[in-house]
């Protein structure tokens, strides 16, 4: 199951939630070179504070993009899902470890832990969308218990995928953004920047088993910068 709660915040995150209430106004329109990994992790900070004063599934309910997918563990739309979820007396808590964003700012990656109350750990990875006023919420959200902690790093990375020459033509799939809104998550999705230099997508299998794979823009390219592998479950 995916992590939820709140976690402390250190350094200049914390900085960004105290920005004052105009700072919204203040959001450079997308385009290359426009990436802000800082503004993307203020965002999952303030998700994770709501869920711990607000409530966890009030949260994600508020944070979620409309065609946000989540794992329980066979794909669902996840608005339709939270719905008749009650919120737990104790949320999972999290934080985030490593930050993928492609040059426009469009989309973005986190990886990072979750631990509950009764002990158990794991991972979690997001993919946030910006939606038309600039802000960001959550596309995708999965993860899975390990029996080990996930190793801290000493610093939270971000890495920002390389902007597109120009004159290079329209990124693959393309014109996709503005297809007709999903009834229902499939057993495969697939998404990415509009500028094309961040891609996810993932496959289900009927036992629930999943992989989700992050495609990064560098030198030239794409490398695959994530790999995520969920073993199967029961419904």
């Amino acid at each position: 199951m995916n992590r939820i709660g709140a976690f402390l915040l250190v350094g200049a995150a914390v900085a960004m939630l105290a920005a004052p209430a105009g700072a919204e106004k203040r959001r450079r329109p997308a385009g290359p070179g426009t990436a802000n990994p800082s503004e993307l992790i203020a965002t999952e900070i303030a998700f994770a504070r709501a869920a711990r004063e607000d409530g966890q599934w009030t949260a994600f309910r508020k944070f979620a993009d409309d065609e946000a997918v989540m794992f329980v563990p066979q794909p669902v739309m996840a608005k339709d899902w939270l719905k008749g979820q009650q919120d737990p007396a104790q949320p999972v808590q999290w934080e985030p470890y490593q930050v993928w964003m492609s040059c426009d700012g469009t989309l973005g990656v986190i990886k990072g832990a979750w631990h509950r109350p009764d002990g158990s750990v794991g991972y979690f990875t997001t993919i946030w969308k910006q939606q038309k006023k600039g802000e960001y919420r959550w596309l995708l959200d999965q993860g899975d218990a390990l029996s080990e902690p996930l190793e801290k790093p000493d610093w939270l990375s971000a890495s920002v995928a390389d902007c597109p020459q120009r004159g290079s033509g329209p990124p693959p799939h393309s014109g996709d953004k503005n297809h007709e809104k999903r009834r229902e998550a499939g057993m495969t999705g697939y998404g990415q920047a509009d500028d094309g230099t961040l891609r996810w997508s993932y496959k289900v299998s009927q036992d629930n088993s999943r992989v989700l794979s992050v495609y990064l823009r560098k030198n030239g390219s794409m490398s695959e910068v994530l790999s995520s592998s969920v073993a199967g479950q029961a419904d």
